[in-house]
């Protein structure tokens, strides 16, 4: 992203970030990623910062066009090591991680990135954690997520390429989740264990790797976007490993009924589906063709959950999903893809 895009500067230079002694594993900056929820940024924002120096160096807060006060708040605070970065228009999470990693590798020196959403935080005494042991800079670490009420965060359960294994293929046709998504027992166990993908909630990530793998693909906007990044980590040959004893907090809903969910905005369908085949072709390679069957049909009677007066607009969503997912095209824009579905 080129700097005539972002406007405002952001409080700590580089130069100042520089004086901040640094911890075990060296430096560390958090990136988080925010668009009109200011309250639970604020939760997140208070939590990052309570950690003292040595331990977070800088927090970069990539705001994404909101319009619902946060840019006042941010500019209210007064840690130094807060620094925002403010995007002229919506450009979804992937967007918006591109452009705060982007800030945090240029402008702070980093030796470490921990990236999460606005609704999530790291557990009291997670960074402290973080420095309590040496960390490799080859590998990188994704944190075990729960609710604030304590129980694991499903949607950011790690999981393994079922197409890399065959005896996780067979379990995941056993099993389906249940069957390439590491086990409830991970959280609980005493080291850490390999995985291939995991989420944008408390992922750490070394200097080196991010300078070898870039950045997230900001066309992706939303959904599938931390999948496909640490998806092509592992097919670089990069280790990710779950690390339990690194906590994180999402504050987040849970799907209800999630075998009969539909998305609103409807508009959604079209990022849903679309990165989802780019990720289904990342990760299955030659399989991906058979799958890409089951799943275009399996859409395809997912219109029923939709009424008369939107079914037209969700498998016009679908279509130029599937066109554009199955070419790996991210250039279409997102006022394009509001009037696909008939939305503004």
């Amino acid at each position: 992203m080129s700097t005539a895009e972002v406007i405002g500067t952001g409080k700590p230079a580089a130069a100042q970030a520089l004086e901040t002694v640094p911890a075990g594993a060296g430096r560390l900056v958090a990136v988080v990623v925010t668009h009109n929820r200011l309250d639970k940024l604020k939760a997140t924002v208070a939590r990052l910062l309570e950690s003292p120096a040595h331990e977070l160096a800088a927090l970069v807060v990539a705001d994404n066009a909101s319009t619902d006060g946060t840019a006042e708040w941010l500019a209210a605070q007064g840690d130094p090591r807060l620094d925002i970065c403010t995007s002229t228009e919506n450009r979804g999470g992937a967007g918006g991680f591109e452009m705060g990693m982007r800030r945090a590798m240029e402008q702070h020196a980093a030796d470490w990135l921990v990236v999460m959403d606005d609704d999530a935080c790291p557990a009291p005494g997670a960074l402290a954690a973080f420095h309590a042991r040496p960390r490799p800079l080859d590998t990188a670490l994704a944190a075990a997520v729960y609710f604030p009420g304590g129980q694991i965060c499903e949607m950011n359960r790690p999981s393994v390429n079922p197409f890399w294994n065959p005896s996780v293929f067979l379990r995941t046709l056993l099993k389906a989740r249940n069957g390439y998504h590491i086990p409830y027992t991970a959280y609980e166990a005493p080291a850490p264990m390999p995985i291939d993908l995991t989420s944008f909630v408390g992922l750490f990530l070394p200097r080196r790797m991010v300078e070898a793998a870039g950045y997230p693909d900001p066309g992706l906007f939303l959904y599938g976007d931390d999948v496909i990044y640490t998806l092509g980590l592992r097919r670089r040959g990069e280790t990710i490993l779950f690390d339990p004893e690194l906590r994180f907090e999402h504050d987040c809903s849970t799907f209800q009924n999630d075998r009969h969910r539909v998305f609103r905005p409807l508009w959604k369908v079209y990022y849903a589906y679309r990165n989802g085949l780019m990720m289904y072709r990342k990760a299955a390679g030659l399989l991906f063709w058979p799958l890409l069957l089951v799943v275009l049909l399996k859409w395809r009677l997912t219109a029923r959950r939709y009424g008369a007066g939107q079914r037209a607009a969700y498998l016009r969503l679908l279509r130029h999903a599937a066109w554009d997912g199955v070419r790996g095209r991210t250039g279409r824009s997102h006022a394009r893809v509001l009037e696909l579905a008939g939305e503004d």
